[in-house]
């Protein structure tokens, strides 16, 4: 999702009280190579250069001494004896291990070796979940299910295949998008009704004035016959070629629309190793390697997240925390982002779970189970990305970038603990993972979701395991009673003067009283609990010099300091 799908403005866990493990590190690294930052868009506080994040990404594999990566691999077949994975065949070589994950973007490892799987949607009688429909309409059914390998129907989510555009300034032109093999400029003729040419380029804004497009109103979601993403290979083949094209149709919509000094981001992307649908190589390097994927093949696991497991508690800020039978908290990783669907034939009514904090909407906590990696009756499998144990309404939620990196931290962790232990993924100790993940000397990944609990603050792992020890007393508002670490501004950070205002409950307003800007009121907002904290308690209205940095994407001034 972060590199090859191109989806370079991850959603969710940007609060610095949520940004640990692998997704805080992948941004820290992100700010050290990306000098123009990263807050330059207004759906995510994070946007970048896709070969930048893929460079990273790389770069940690190699540093990594005894781990062999192999390249342009796929499954072929798995062989089994009994209820165990012994090898997993690909197209150059044969793997042999103890443990095993499936970390593939549809769970391709599940097919494979016939273990029970989800597909799509489940009815509300199946767990009661508030945001299911009482009965499937015939827009969610497309084949019937397959038991015991897939309970449910239809494919859920739409996927996107993205692509990056370019503007290239007033009075240039950009060459012209092609017109696709199938060009279909009637589906986004409301695209952008709602908001102006600039919110929508804006929406998704990279450096270097470019745009990743994954607009999702009348836009390049496509989930035309998805069942076809688990069928055979030329099935898969055809999905990816129509939304493709699909795709391709709408970049030349845009530059039909908004001018032809608006054109495609060429050698964004590689194209090499991959299908070029009889496209120019050129525009083919402006997409993504293959399209993002929402949901997958999802086990049947020992533990299923269910939408009430991504809900606030009632009067609450956070989800419950997961418990197994003997009491334990068993979370090991982290999410807070709102319960997000796409569909392009209609709109899913969700259960809100959402608050206001640091002068914007984000969305509440909550917490993965380790149980829900573990697949029922297969011993030495365990499962990381979208395929875990969740229903298709919990999916919105659990599917998104930071999550995910959280998930497979952890399974990855659990797997190597395994390994040292001799034992099976059902067998480890939660606690011992847990311990594990808190501690780990690189990136150290909270289990215990906290707003005011930032990974730098002296008392992060004392609390993390108060809760852990104890969360019966886990608070409903999500602080705990640590005192507030000071905090100061970055170096970029630039000053800023101007009159603060508070709208209403953690809504802030600056008007600026010095500068090129002056008189322009602005958003504030900030993703540190410290600042938050002082922002709710400052008498309105009130002078104030601060630092930070302008979003002039969405009108907002990022605080760093006070």
């Amino acid at each position: 999702m972060l590199t090859s799908a191109g989806v370079v403005a991850p959603d969710g866990n940007e609060l610095a009280a949520f940004q640990t493990g692998i997704w805080g590190a992948f941004l820290r690294e992100l700010n050290h190579r990306q000098p123009q930052g990263l807050d330059n868009a207004w759906v995510s506080f994070f946007t970048y250069h896709p070969q930048i994040g893929a460079n990273i990404f790389a770069d940690w594999v190699k540093a990594e001494p005894n781990l062999l990566w192999i390249p342009e691999q796929q499954p072929l077949e798995v062989i089994k004896q009994g209820n165990k994975i012994t090898e997993v065949r690909f197209n150059s070589c044969t793997i042999h291990a103890k443990i095993i994950l499936d970390g593939t973007e549809l769970g391709d490892l599940l097919e494979l070796a016939e273990i029970p799987y989800r597909w799509g949607w489940e009815p509300k009688d199946q767990w009661q979940e508030p945001s299911a429909p009482i009965e499937l309409s015939t827009l969610m059914k497309t084949t019937p299910p397959k038991p015991p390998v897939h309970r449910g129907l239809g494919g859920g989510q739409a996927p996107t295949w993205v692509f990056i555009m370019q503007d290239f300034g007033e009075g240039n032109i950009a060459p012209e998008i092609d017109i696709p093999p199938i060009n279909t400029p009637e589906l986004f003729t409301n695209a952008w009704q709602n908001y102006d040419i600039e919110s929508f380029l804006n929406y998704g804004r990279l450096p270097d004035n470019k745009f990743m497009i994954n607009w999702p109103i009348q836009g390049n979601d496509y989930d035309q016959n998805l069942d076809r993403l688990i069928g055979s290979n030329s099935e898969r083949l055809q999905f990816w070629q129509e939304s493709f094209y699909h795709s391709l149709s709408f970049a030349r919509f845009i530059q039909t629309k908004l001018g032809s000094r608006y054109g495609l981001a060429t050698g964004t992307f590689p194209i090499e190793n991959r299908p070029n649908f009889n496209i120019n190589p050129d525009i083919l390097s402006a997409f993504a390697l293959h399209p993002y994927y929402r949901e997958s093949r999802r086990i049947e696991g020992l533990k299923t997240i269910i939408e009430q497991d991504i809900l606030p508690i009632e009067n609450g800020y956070t989800a419950p925390l997961p418990l197994n039978e003997a009491g334990e908290c068993e979370a090991i990783a982290i999410g807070n982002y709102a319960n997000d669907h796409h569909y392009t034939q209609f709109q899913l009514t969700l259960q809100p779970k959402s608050l206001r904090w640091g002068g914007r909407w984000t969305g509440t906590p909550f917490t993965i189970p380790y149980r829900a990696s573990i697949p029922i009756n297969t011993d030495n499998l365990l499962v990381c990305e979208k395929n875990i144990c969740v229903s298709h309404i919990a999916n919105g939620a659990t599917r998104l970038q930071p999550v995910v990196l959280g998930i497979g931290q952890a399974a990855g962790m659990a797997a190597a603990l395994c390994i040292e232990q001799g034992i099976q993924p059902q067998e480890l100790s939660v606690r011992t993972l847990q311990n594990a993940l808190l501690t780990d000397i690189i990136a150290p990944q909270a289990v215990i979701p906290l707003f005011n609990l930032p990974p730098d603050h002296p008392d992060w792992l004392h609390w993390q395991y108060y809760y852990l020890e104890h969360p019966e007393l886990y608070p409903i508002d999500g602080n705990c009673p640590a005192s507030p670490n000071p905090r100061y501004p970055a170096k970029n950070s630039h000053a800023f003067e101007g009159i603060f205002q508070r709208q209403s409950h953690q809504d802030y307003r600056f008007t600026l009283t010095q500068g090129q800007f002056t008189g322009q009121t602005w958003k504030l907002v900030t993703l540190y609990p410290e600042i938050n904290e002082q922002l709710q308690n400052i008498p309105t209205p009130s002078f104030l010099k601060v630092f930070g940095r302008l979003n002039f994407s969405g009108n907002w001034l990022i605080l760093e300091g006070l």
